[in-house]
């Protein structure tokens, strides 16, 4: 029998709130909740398929002592925790690197006093990051990154978000970075190094998009399929998993809770495309969308994932004229 390419699946656990405060809406500095739908729902529904998974966790979910229990509950039940910033700012890039450092630092201290596990692979918001990002992780022991979306669709991403959106003119400049820029498309799918302005390195593991194409096909894509056409939608996977093994494209998947609840359970996010798919239908698509990459691939938490990689990855230098 054929050995499967291994593949790794990932869920960016964004609170309600950070949804709101990167929308410009008012409230969410009360750090309003879904946590409590959103982690049980999932983690049943990934023991049903027996599929384990990386969970990037924002810190200030982390550091409310009532979500607790609930982010333990992921460590329990077998899955791998990751850092996914503290204040979930996908202006990241613009940080200081010393407020990187801090920024790192506080939400690893939350993550480990909330779960007892300690991270060391990270993704920045809105796919956010630096030079001086990377270079922090490094210094901090991580083993890899994970916020390139190779993609040359990003700057279509953000005007279509900022369209959506309530935020001013000031916000907006703020958040010209999210989701990167057409620059994204021209980095690689597969895992790759970078060797930094230091001369050290780091892994890197993009979300996979489309090979050749360079198109989004992760769980919020399909959902948004699913509006014109369910047969569309289950094409579209069909051929995005086709391409990967063509080129032998070891696939990192990318979830989000609202791949699961919809407008019903979160009616502050109807402005989400695809909150108008309620949850049962999002668990139909989940469900077929996860069974059929374990048909194709060895499913894997991150961490797991970047073992099995051999060492031979290309490698990226970063110069220092460079303002990525």
């Amino acid at each position: 029998m054929k050995k499967k390419l291994p593949a790794s699946i990932s869920l960016d656990l964004d609170d309600k709130w950070s949804y709101m405060k990167v929308h410009g809406d008012e409230g969410w500095e009360k750090f309003p909740s879904y946590l409590d739908i959103v982690l049980p729902l999932t983690l049943d529904v990934l023991d049903k398929l027996e599929i384990k998974i990386t969970f990037f966790i924002v810190g200030q979910d982390a550091a409310i002592e009532k979500n607790h229990s609930l982010l333990r509950s992921i460590v329990e039940r077998g899955h791998e925790v990751a850092n996914h910033s503290f204040h979930h700012e996908s202006w990241l890039k613009t940080y200081s690197k010393e407020k990187i450092e801090e920024e790192i630092r506080i939400a690893e201290e939350a993550i480990f006093a909330a779960t007892g596990k300690r991270t060391n692979v990270f993704r920045g918001p809105g796919f956010s990051w630096s030079n001086d990002l990377l270079e922090v992780l490094q210094n901090r022991n991580y083993i890899f990154d994970a916020s390139i979306l190779p993609t040359y669709l990003s700057p279509l991403m953000r005007r279509y978000y900022f369209w959506k959106s309530k935020l001013s003119r000031e916000q907006k400049k703020s958040r010209k970075e999210l989701f990167g820029s057409f620059k994204e498309g021209f980095y690689p799918l597969k895992p790759f190094t970078w060797k930094l302005r230091s001369e050290k390195k780091l892994l890197e593991i993009p979300v996979t998009t489309i090979p050749v194409f360079k198109i989004p096909f992760h769980q919020s894509y399909l959902i948004y399929i699913s509006n014109i056409s369910n047969g569309l939608m289950k094409m579209y996977l069909r051929f995005s998993i086709f391409m990967c093994k063509l080129t032998k494209t070891s696939p990192s998947y990318l979830l989000h809770p609202l791949d699961l609840i919809g407008s019903h359970e979160a009616p502050e996010l109807k402005f989400f495309p695809g909150m108008n798919v309620q949850s049962e239908k999002k668990i139909k698509i989940f469900e077929y969308a996860l069974s059929r990459l374990k048909k194709s691939f060895e499913l894997l938490p991150m961490g797991k994932f970047a073992e099995q990689l051999s060492g031979n990855q290309k490698e990226i230098i970063i110069k220092e004229k460079d303002k990525v």
